[in-house]
């Protein structure tokens, strides 16, 4: 009663509910600030203003004082008393003002404020709780008494009469109030294991936000590498055509020069020999036989040494092997033509556990695949591994391009690559026509349809990245080493979808983004 007395107290005496922004006129009367704003509006049409309580005039608007005080202590009283908020249902018996009902009794079917509530009849067959606008719905439609009991059996709240000689006759049956406490308790449970969910929840949400985190930092790193790569590829190639034109220029002056040469003396021997025919037309033009004889010059030789195409020769310091050179940037093009960069998102392979053996332990985030020798006893599927230790992904590929990555620095027993989705459950990765892998025991080997390939030299990383071409028809195998290693290449024709393949028998494997 202490809290309703304290309730009647903090109530505005012109709206008749809790006090809302409350202000203090000079008299000392306490009302909502919005109360006494629209009672001294309503007073200005009569040019008088005076205190609804006490009556006080004032011969202007008074001015209106926020009582902190008073506040604050509604503002408590809320706080420690959330059931005292205003539910919308108000007293029975208030027929001239809507006062708000602080309890309802189920038996007069009737809500009451605090002052009602004092006169109300105190018997045991009034039942009061708290204030309901139908208050009739928590009687029996049966007998119209109370609802006082809870038939476990059939999941509804019962009266006396129905346990006595009702429907309910018999049944298993507890108060409304154990069985309230029951389902608490259980509701009780049931909310701890949504607060571990939500909290996991939250978790993953973490984790995801940090693993979005890494991504844009890992992306920026990348594009910075990237930028610096290429762009150191376009000054190696700016510079090697610089270094090509200037070869192919100094090719041409030399070539140039030296004909230059050639020609210049091909024009003095012209002129010598121009010369000597001169000379000769007109000794045979002379009529004097002993001018003829005495001539320096003997008549049936003619000295023309050094006029042979053989004795004069381009010098320069090689052929301009245009071919070759041609030839060289033609595939040089077609190397950067055919350059593909293929990023996977870390979704994109993903284990699917209706195909990994019973042995085989994946991960929540289905991209760990560990032997454990525990039977996991996972339900028979057609689609589950037998045999072997292996694991298949959910997804396929049937085109394009595409790459993933696998971390094996916690394995000693592996085989990683690719397979369809028809291989016989029976078999290994490393016997079937129908899958193409890279197997690790005491050495390294690449296997298909049991031909076994050993690699030299061994992967120097536990970091390997396996590259399709589906179109192509190359499966490629990388060592992630610093630089990056080709290590082998299968080629086939493939007829179906591929997925991404582990078998491992000693430690875990990874798949890494």
């Amino acid at each position: 009663m202490a809290s309703a007395d304290l309730r009647e107290e903090l109530n505005c005496s012109i709206c008749l509910t809790l006090y809302t922004d409350p202000v203090t006129l000079r008299c000392g009367h306490n009302f909502c600030r919005g109360c006494i704003d629209r009672v001294l509006d309503s007073q200005e049409v009569t040019g008088g203003y005076s205190c609804p309580d006490c009556r006080e005039e004032f011969q202007q608007r008074p001015v209106l004082c926020r009582n902190i005080t008073l506040c604050n202590i509604a503002e408590r009283f809320l706080t420690s008393h959330p059931d005292q908020k205003d539910t919308g249902v108000f007293c029975t018996y208030c027929l001239d003002t809507p006062v708000p009902a602080i309890q309802s009794c189920l038996h007069c079917e009737s809500s009451l404020c605090s002052r009602h509530l004092s006169a109300h009849s105190k018997s045991p067959e009034h039942v009061l709780s708290d204030p309901t606008a139908t208050p009739g719905s928590r009687k029996c439609s049966v007998h119209k008494r109370v609802l006082e009991f809870y038939c476990s059996q059939e999941n509804v709240s019962t009266c006396l009469y129905c346990i006595a000689v009702g429907e309910h006759k018999g049944h298993k049956v507890e108060s409304l109030d154990e069985a309230s406490e029951n389902k608490k308790k259980k509701l009780r449970n049931d909310q701890e294991k949504l607060i571990l969910e939500k909290e996991e929840a939250e978790k993953e949400v973490q984790r995801l936000e940090e693993r979005r985190r890494e991504a844009q930092e890992k992306a920026a790193g990348v594009t910075e590498r990237v930028t610096a790569l290429f762009r150191d590829i376009q000054r190696l190639l700016q510079e090697q055509e610089k270094r090509v034109l200037s070869d192919v220029s100094r090719w041409e002056e030399q070539v140039s020069q030296s004909v230059s040469e050639l020609i210049q003396q091909l024009e003095i021997k012209k002129d010598e020999l121009c010369t000597k025919i001169r000379h000769m037309e007109e000794l045979c033009s002379t009529t004097e036989p002993l001018t003829v004889l005495q001539d320096p010059h003997r008549g049936d030789i003619c000295d023309t040494k050094g006029t042979g195409d053989g004795d004069m020769k381009i010098q320069h310091g090689g052929d301009l092997d245009e071919g070759r050179l041609s030839d060289t940037l033609h595939k040089l093009s077609d190397m950067i033509q055919s350059l593909q960069i293929c990023i996977i998102y870390p979704s994109g392979v993903l284990l699917d556990e209706k195909t990994a053996n019973n042995y085989v332990w994946i991960t929540k985030d289905l991209k760990t695949a560990s032997y454990t020798g525990e039977n996991y006893n996972r339900p028979a599927t057609a689609k589950r591994f037998n045999r072997y230790y292996q694991v298949m992904s959910s997804t396929s590929i049937s085109s394009g391009r595409h790459s993933w990555e696998v971390d094996t620095s916690k394995s000693l027993g592996y085989r990683v690559g690719m397979c369809y989705s028809s291989m016989e459950r029976n078999n290994g990765i490393e016997n079937s026509n129908k899958s193409w892998c890279l197997e690790r025991d005491n050495n390294y080997i690449m296997v298909h349809e049991g031909k076994r390939i050993p690699l030299s030299p061994q992967p120097s990383s536990h970091k390997l990245r396996i590259y399709l071409d589906y179109e192509s028809g190359q499966l490629s195998f990388y060592d992630l080493c610093a630089p990056i290693r080709h290590l082998h290449t299968f080629t086939a024709t493939f007829t179906e979808p591929l997925h991404a393949a582990i078998c491992v028998w000693k430690g875990s494997v990874t798949i890494t983004d």
